[in-house]
């Protein structure tokens, strides 16, 4: 009977631990980005970010994906250029654990402490104004990369890339 007066606190919980992506941007507050109709990504940055190959196509696919339905479109002669940097570290994450749990031999309250280990993400999207080639908005997302196969793995990228470009146009 305990358990059931603890199931919504422990599925609300469950929703905020797995929360998806922590986004924050910053943008230049005189820019126009009503004028900005066309975007090209930047080739010599997006070389440099240290991470594999796969991951920058998936990125970048996810980007242009939300740029296109954003109604932009990909040119040449672009009025915004995308570049991108990308991180990861290791986390540690220790907590008092009390629950109650069942076994053949006991069921019972547990107490203890645990620990979790996960890889944290941070991807920054960087738009910069072709004319003057000056930054003038930056979305930055930051989650747990938690993924056991290729599926997953592109989910989450695309999920990440979704999440930053929502706050995309600022004023929107």
């Amino acid at each position: 009977m305990r358990l059931i007066k603890f199931l919504p606190l422990l599925s609300l919980m469950l929703l905020v631990s797995c929360s998806s992506v922590r986004v924050a941007t910053d943008y230049d507050t005189k820019a126009d980005f009503n004028q900005y109709k066309t975007f090209a990504f930047y080739k010599k940055g997006i070389d440099k970010v240290d991470i594999s190959d796969l991951d920058k196509r998936r990125i970048l696919r996810a980007i242009e994906s939300e740029m296109l339905a954003k109604g932009m479109t990909k040119s040449d002669n672009p009025d915004v250029i995308v570049n991108i940097f990308a991180k990861s570290a290791k986390k540690v994450r220790v907590y008092d654990d009390f629950n109650y749990f069942w076994r053949p031999w006991y069921y019972g309250p547990n107490f203890g402490t645990r620990i979790s280990q996960y890889n944290e993400g941070t991807l920054f999207i960087d738009l910069i104004d072709s004319q003057n080639k000056e930054l003038v908005w930056q979305g930055i997302g930051r989650g747990a990369l938690r993924y056991n196969n290729v599926a997953k793995k592109e989910a989450r990228i695309k999920e990440f890339v979704s999440e930053i470009m929502a706050k995309y146009p600022p004023f929107s």
